[in-house]
């Protein structure tokens, strides 16, 4: 199974906006990328995930799989988001064990959703 990591570039995670100066998500997102990308993960990055409360927030969906929002997540994060990642797209269905889940995807799930079934 292949997995996107959506990472909203615009979450500020509560800090003020200073010309010049890129919002926390985007730096989030600058840090996955420059991290090794794991086998079979794409990033994408989007303009708002609605987790303003709980920013910085990115989100794992695949083809026929659970899909997941985490937030409350920093630069710092990077590394384990890819590893969640990559454990999440070898993971059938999407759901990876609760225990080989990094701590941060255990902790700060906001939301889970069901996949999209096809139309009959």
């Amino acid at each position: 199974m292949s997995a996107t990591l959506y990472v909203c570039t615009t979450c500020r995670a509560g800090e003020p906006v200073v010309d010049g100066r890129p919002v926390a998500g985007a730096r989030l997102h600058a840090a996955l990328l420059a991290e090794d990308l794991p086998t079979g993960v794409r990033i994408v990055p989007v303009e708002c995930l609605s987790a303003c409360n709980s920013g910085c927030a990115v989100s794992l969906a695949a083809l026929g799989a659970w899909s997941y929002v985490y937030g409350r997540l920093t630069v710092a994060d990077a590394p384990a988001i890819l590893d969640g990642a990559a454990r999440y797209a070898v993971t059938p269905g999407g759901i990876v064990p609760w225990r080989e889940r990094p701590e941060i995807f255990r902790k700060q799930s906001l939301a889970r959703i069901p996949p999209l079934e096809a139309a009959e």
